[in-house]
């Protein structure tokens, strides 16, 4: 299958994401990128799958520097509700430990991402000797805009997806793992934010990626927006197909426990803009620290008493993230001819205005 390369951003003078539109959400200031990258130490790489109609899908990879089972990473996960295919969770869950890169795709194609990742892990340096590993991999469905039981996602794009991983702007909407995804009534995708946070007397960066994919009416700065309210046709609603997935990253000296805190915040953010959290959607928040586990070096952990700017930077960001995978996505139409478009810019703004 054809491995298109992403559609180049758009140009600066035509704004997309949420801030560039005047739609930030918080006080706190954003880092470099606005992105999961701002965190030091974390890149992100996207393989995309398009074949139109049948196929809209791909995978988005996470890939913390130096991540492996003998340098693992302190993690939480939090499940607002177990619909969906995190593989790896009860092992973060046990141990607080990440040892590979988050790897995000399409439901029916988890389980062989998850295959493509430990091969890519063995052969690795830091695999030598591997004879137990936890690949972590989430997953959305998007079977109403791609052909989800072909499982297009093949070992050659897992690998093109952790290889191609890099810092800096983090593309957004219709690529990766977001490629066929839905929320709110429109077409979402991958959407990404971050803050730079004052805590106990340091400065602390956070950076946030979503794969929107659930079910609920949009709010944004409060107020609901449906696709009639902006000028688009309401789509006919099917069932329920979620799995949203909340990958958060922060360089605080958090442990397990405390990061597990942060991702319970990352799954409620998803309320701000509307969330259902309905039977069929799997909500999960995944955060990990960039400080691997066992370091004796550098500052302190953080009192848990001092966490609640990092509590809000997590809500305010996860909200932003899910509005720039709402306004950087494309109109995408599926095999059975459903039809997503997303959020519209000027429109919104007008509605907002009003």
């Amino acid at each position: 299958m054809r491995v298109p390369a992403p559609d180049p951003p758009p140009s600066p003078s035509v704004p997309r994401r949420a801030r560039e539109l005047g739609l930030g959400v918080g006080g706190l200031p954003t880092g470099p990128h606005n992105a999961l990258t701002d965190v030091p130490g974390v890149r992100v790489g996207h393989t995309t799958l398009v074949r139109p109609p049948l196929i809209h899908s791909g995978v988005t990879a996470i890939v913390p520097d130096g991540v492996g089972p003998g340098s693992p990473l302190p993690a939480g996960v939090f499940a607002g509700n177990g619909y969906g295919k995190l593989l790896g969770t009860t092992q973060i869950a046990e141990l607080g430990a990440l040892e590979t890169p988050i790897l995000l795709t399409s439901t029916l194609s988890a389980f062989r991402v998850a295959d493509a990742l430990v091969g890519w892990m063995l052969e690795r340096p830091e695999g030598a000797g591997i004879r137990s590993l936890n690949p972590v991999v989430g997953e959305c469905n998007d079977g109403l805009l791609s052909d989800i039981r072909s499982r297009p996602v093949r070992e050659d794009h897992v690998r093109a997806a952790l290889e191609s991983a890099a810092g800096g702007p983090v593309a957004e909407g219709c690529v990766g793992a977001g490629t066929g995804t839905v929320a709110l009534g429109f077409k979402s995708g991958i959407g990404t934010s971050s803050r730079h946070v004052p805590l106990a007397g340091r400065r602390a960066t956070l950076g946030v990626l979503v794969q929107a994919n659930f079910d609920g009416t949009l709010r944004v700065r409060g107020r609901p927006v449906t696709p009639a309210d902006v000028g688009l046709s309401t789509p006919e609603l099917g069932p329920a197909q979620g799995s949203c997935m909340v990958v958060a990253a922060t360089d605080a000296p958090l442990d397990a426990r405390q990061l597990t805190r942060l991702a319970r915040r990352a799954v409620y953010a998803l309320a701000r803009v509307g969330a259902a959290y309905g039977h069929g959607s799997g909500d999960y928040g995944l955060a990990f620290g960039t400080r691997p586990l066992g370091t004796t070096a550098g500052p302190a952990a953080v009192p848990d008493d001092a966490l609640d700017p990092l509590f809000t930077a997590v809500l305010d960001a996860v909200e932003e993230a899910v509005l720039n995978s709402l306004l950087t996505a494309r109109t995408t139409t599926g095999p059975r001819g459903d039809t997503r478009h997303p959020l519209p810019a000027e429109p919104l703004l007008d509605l907002l205005r009003r």
